[in-house]
C-alpha cells in the first residue's frame, strides 16, 4: 500500500512539474503599449505571456481617448515623444491595412485668434521640421476659412499638418493583441497583479488575483498604474499622475461640420479642447485635463459645460447642434510628474529599470497612440533583445510570423452584389442586429470567436460597433446579450456589460421564469 501511495505522489508531482510554465517574458498590461510590444516580440521564438487585470484587452486608456494620429509638431525634439511621433505616424497606414483597422488621414489645423498665437504657430512649425514632419504650412485667415467654413470668424491663421489622421483606438488595440496571440503570445485576462518578487535564480514571480505567473524577464506596460507595479519590485524612481479627460460624441448627421482635426493654440496645460471628425463619421469634442484619483472616469456637469464652452470658441456653429450629442464619456491619461524622483521629465519612460531584467514602458500619454508602432519597435529591438542577449538568450526569428489579421467583413461597406454573396455564404449576414450602425449577426459572431474575442456587450461594441450609434444600444443590446450567451455557452444572466463581476445586465427571470 505504501509503495502504491509513493508511486501516486510521484506521478502527481511529475504532472505538476510538467504543467509549470516559466515564460521568457511576461508583459503586464494589454493596452496599446503592452499589446504592441507583445506583437513585436511575437516575431521571435519566445514564450511570451500578456497579463491584464481587466475583462478585455484595450479596456482603459486605449478605450477612451481622442483617437488622433498626431503629425508630430507638438512633441519636443530630442525626447522620446519627438523621436517616435512622426515615424509612428508614417507606420499607421501599413499597420492598419494589415490589421483591418479603419484609418484615414484628414489633416489637422492648430488655429490662432491673435498675433501672439500666430507666433506660437511659427514655433510649432519649426519644431515639426526638427521632428521630420512632412506636409506642413502656415495658413492665413482667408485660407483657413476657405478650408473650414464653420470656424470662428476671428481666427486669423492656422498651422496645417497634412499627415494627421484618425483611427479607432480600441479596434486597433484589440487587433494588435489578437495578432500577437495569432503569432504565439498567450493572453491571460482577469489577472490583476498584486505583487512581484525576484527569486534567488533571478527570475520573477508575479502574483495575480487568478494565479502566480513566473518569467525570466518582465515588461511593465500597466498604463496609469505602471508606477504602482514597479514599486512592487523596486524603489520608486518615477510617479504617474492620472488626468481625466471628458468628451462628447455627436451623431453622424453632423459628422462633416469640420473636415480636419481642429486644435486650439496649445498652452502649458495641454493641447486644449479639440473639435474633430471621427474615423466612423461622428463628431468629437474634448478633452479637458483634470487631475483625479486613478480609476476615476466620472463625467460631471461642470466639466461637460467647460468642454462645450471652449469648443464653441473655435467652432461656434456647434451651438445649434448640442441636441445631436449621443454620448459623453471620460478617459484617463498617465502623465509623468516632472522631477518627482530622479529621471522623469514628462517624457515617455521606455527603459530597463534599476531592477535588472525588468523593463518599464510607462508615462505613455499623448502622443502615445501615434507613437505606438515606433516606440514598441524601439522597446523590443533596442532594449529587450540586447537585454536578453546579455543574459545569454538569443531568440530565433519566428519564420511563421504573419503581420496580417484575418479579415473582418464589414457588411454595410459591401456593394449590393457582395452583400448578396455574403448572405448566401452565411445567412446570418442577412440579420441586422444593430439598426443604427447596420451591424449583422454574423459580424458579432465573428468577433466573439477570434483570439482575444469579445465576451461582454462592451467588448462586442469595441470590435464591431453595435451600440455605438444614435440609440446607444437601446434596441440591439438585448440581442447582443442573447448572441453572447449562445456563442459562449453560458446563461444570459452571466453576460456582463463590461468589467468582471461589477456590470451584470440581468439578475434573474421574470414572468414565471419564461
Amino acid at each position: 500500500m505504501r509503495e502504491v501511495l509513493c508511486g501516486f505522489l510521484f506521478i502527481n508531482l511529475f504532472i505538476i512539474k510538467e504543467d509549470f510554465i516559466m515564460y521568457d517574458i511576461a508583459i503586464i498590461g494589454a493596452g496599446i503599449a503592452g499589446s504592441y510590444v507583445a506583437r513585436e516580440l511575437s516575431r521571435y521564438q519566445l514564450n511570451v505571456v500578456l497579463l491584464d487585470g481587466e475583462n478585455d484587452v484595450a479596456n482603459q486608456i486605449t478605450k477612451a481617448n481622442s483617437a488622433i494620429v498626431h503629425a508630430g509638431f507638438d512633441a519636443v525634439p530630442h525626447k522620446l515623444k519627438g523621436r517616435f511621433n512622426a515615424p509612428g505616424n508614417i507606420m499607421y497606414e501599413k499597420v492598419c491595412r494589415d490589421l483591418c483597422v479603419p484609418f484615414r488621414r484628414t489633416g489637422s489645423l492648430v488655429v490662432a485668434h491673435t498675433e501672439h498665437e500666430m507666433y506660437t504657430l511659427q514655433e510649432l512649425y519649426k519644431r515639426g521640421l526638427e521632428n521630420g514632419v512632412p506636409n506642413m504650412r502656415i495658413l492665413f485667415e482667408d485660407e483657413v476659412h476657405e478650408m473650414e467654413e464653420n470656424l470662428a470668424p476671428d481666427i486669423c491663421g492656422a498651422l496645417y499638418a497634412g499627415t494627421a489622421g484618425l483611427v479607432s483606438p480600441y479596434e486597433l488595440g484589440v487587433r494588435v493583441a489578437e495578432n500577437a496571440i495569432d503569432n504565439g503570445v498567450e493572453l491571460k485576462l482577469n489577472h490583476l497583479v498584486t505583487n512581484i518578487a525576484k527569486k534567488d535564480d533571478g527570475t520573477f514571480k508575479i502574483e495575480t488575483t487568478a494565479e502566480d505567473v513566473e518569467a525570466r524577464f518582465v515588461v511593465n506596460a500597466a498604463g496609469v498604474y505602471a508606477d504602482d507595479i514597479y514599486n512592487m519590485i523596486g524603489d520608486p524612481y518615477f510617479k504617474l499622475l492620472a488626468r481625466r479627460g471628458v468628451y462628447f460624441i455627436f451623431d453622424k448627421e453632423i459628422g462633416d461640420l469640420v473636415h480636419n482635426v481642429i486644435f486650439p493654440c496649445p498652452t502649458k496645460v495641454g493641447k486644449g479642447i479639440l473639435v474633430s471628425p471621427t474615423v466612423h463619421g461622428n463628431l468629437l469634442i474634448g478633452p479637458d485635463a483634470m487631475p483625479v484619483e486613478k480609476g476615476d472616469i466620472n463625467t460631471t456637469r461642470d466639466r461637460l459645460d467647460y468642454i462645450k464652452e471652449n469648443a464653441l470658441k473655435n467652432c461656434p456653429a456647434l451651438g445649434q447642434y448640442f441636441n445631436k450629442i449621443i454620448r459623453s464619456y471620460a478617459g484617463t491619461r498617465n502623465t509623468p510628474v516632472a522631477d518627482t524622483y530622479t529621471t522623469t521629465d514628462g517624457d515617455f519612460i521606455i527603459e530597463e529599470s534599476p531592477v535588472k531584467n525588468f523593463v518599464n514602458f510607462a508615462g505613455y500619454e499623448s502622443p502615445g497612440l501615434t507613437s505606438a508602432p515606433a516606440a514598441a519597435y524601439y522597446c523590443v529591438e533596442d532594449i529587450i533583445l540586447p537585454m536578453l542577449e546579455r543574459e545569454g538568450v538569443t531568440p530565433a526569428i519566428n519564420e511563421s510570423f504573419n503581420p496580417k489579421a484575418r479579415p473582418h467583413l464589414i457588411f454595410n461597406e459591401l456593394s449590393d452584389e457582395d452583400k448578396k454573396k455574403a448572405i448566401e455564404a452565411d445567412p446570418r449576414y442577412g440579420k441586422i442586429i444593430c439598426r443604427c450602425e447596420s451591424i449583422t449577426e454574423a459580424e458579432i459572431v465573428d468577433v466573439i470567436h477570434r483570439n482575444a474575442g469579445a465576451t461582454t456587450v462592451n467588448g462586442v461594441k469595441k470590435r464591431c460597433r453595435p451600440g455605438a450609434g444614435r440609440c446607444q444600444g437601446g434596441f440591439c443590446s438585448p440581442r447582443v446579450v442573447e448572441i453572447l450567451a449562445r456563442e459562449l455557452g453560458c446563461d444570459m444572466e452571466d453576460i456582463m456589460y463590461d468589467a468582471k463581476d461589477t456590470s451584470y445586465i440581468l439578475n434573474g427571470k421574470t414572468k414565471n421564469n419564461q
